[in-house]
């Protein structure tokens, strides 16, 4: 069966996290979306998505298509009930499309969704990512179904006797290096993932996910539901936060109840809050209403879009936003929505060139012997056309 993971009209909710990727590639747990797919149904998915994005994560098709909508979060039961629908038959939550069996090979969600509007509905209950808040919110319950997925029928690696381990319920993949650590996993489980590193001093409590090739600094705390991506660096104080991949919080500061996208940096002692002094709930920045949107949650931190930087002791207001290749730097508190390719802070910004962010995004990736190619420029400069009527100020490069 042939597997594509498309994405509906919710991908405008999901934004700036969705600018860079399919809503299939969200990391919520300890894996992607897709990787969860493909592990449950053991093949490789592709991706219908907006055409600008398309030649980074193609869509393949065969003469026996199921199409999943990229929002929806598998777990055995959904994988039971998409397995027997027909192609009479279009699942549905909530008026969403889930998943939908067809021969033909449709080149956008539009031509799909039409044709799905023909066939009889099934009603099946199914959680999807509807909001970039949902990622840290369901971030545990994942960890803890990607790790029954992952480990089902292995042993754990050893790990030195210098740490402390509170509890039994930790896998360690081969190659991990772990000294002088304290991990706690009576809330929840811990998965280190292979080659990764915790320095001495580390306090890290479940459920938790450090990815492969990721780097906890020393005298790190952080706190249960939180996922750090591949390759990242993270120091500090985290709770329930999830890095995307590729992201660095190598220093001392708090972050939590957040989402880092790919390739961003947050300055030493960055600081975030994720609870209003009124205790309100909190609203965040709605790319499809234009406007904030109350979240339904009394905690709710930092959104950050790929490739986006902060400066040293840069201070971010409760439910903030920012977009994608934004610096952000200075004294005092930005506003809580900052449009992609913005520079500045709180005195003021200026629309970020894009020559200038696409030499910082290069010399970034370089440093992970990645190369920022063609397709990934192509990719940014739509980003930025596509953003410019959120950035609201006179629309001219900062000549720096």
């Amino acid at each position: 069966m042939n597997i594509i993971l498309f994405d509906d009209e919710g991908r405008t909710d999901l934004l700036p996290l969705a600018y860079t990727r399919p809503c299939a590639e969200f990391r919520v747990g300890i894996l992607t979306i897709s990787e969860k797919w493909n592990a449950y149904f053991n093949t490789t998915v592709s991706f219908l998505t907006e055409d600008y994005l398309s030649e980074k994560f193609p869509v393949v098709y065969n003469s026996n298509n199921l199409y999943i909508n990229g929002r929806l979060l598998p777990d055995s039961t959904i994988i039971d009930q998409i397995k027997n629908i027909d192609e009479s038959i279009v699942a549905k939550a909530n008026g969403t499309i889930l998943a939908f069996k067809s021969s033909k090979n449709f080149t956008s969600f539009d031509d799909l969704k039409l044709e799905a509007s023909l066939n009889k509905l099934k009603v099946i209950e199914a959680q999807t990512i509807n909001f970039c808040h949902d990622i840290f919110t369901h971030n545990g319950t994942e960890i803890r179904k990607d790790l029954t997925l992952l480990t089902k029928g292995r042993s754990s690696a050893d790990y030195s006797s210098s740490n402390t381990i509170i509890g039994e319920d930790i896998f360690i993949e081969e190659g991990v290096t772990m000294e002088a650590a304290v991990l706690n996993t009576t809330d929840g489980p811990i998965y280190i993932g292979k080659g990764a590193t915790i320095m001495e001093g580390a306090l890290i409590k479940g459920p938790f996910a450090l990815c492969e090739g990721s780097t906890i600094k020393m005298g790190a705390k952080i706190y249960g539901d939180t996922t750090v991506g591949p390759q990242c660096k993270v120091g500090g104080e985290v709770s329930n936060s999830v890095f995307f991949a590729r992201s660095n919080k190598g220093h001392d500061g708090y972050i939590g109840n957040s989402v880092i996208g790919e390739w961003c940096n947050l300055g030493a002692d960055t600081n975030g809050s994720n609870l209003k002094n009124n205790y309100a709930q909190v609203k965040l920045w709605n790319y499809s209403k234009s406007r904030f949107i109350n979240t339904g949650l009394q905690f709710c931190g930092l959104i950050m879009g790929d490739h986006s930087k902060c400066g040293i002791n840069t201070m971010f207001n409760t439910g903030t936003v920012i977009g994608v290749s934004a610096n952000i730097f200075g004294a005092s508190f930005p506003r809580n929505f900052i449009p992609s390719f913005t520079w500045g802070g709180a005195t003021g910004f200026a629309t970020y060139a894009m020559s200038k962010a696409l030499e910082t995004a290069r010399l970034v990736m370089q440093r992970r012997t990645q190369e920022l190619t063609e397709i990934d420029k192509n990719i940014l400069y739509s980003i930025s056309e596509e953003s410019a009527k959120h950035r609201f100020w006179e629309n001219k490069p900062l000549n720096t």
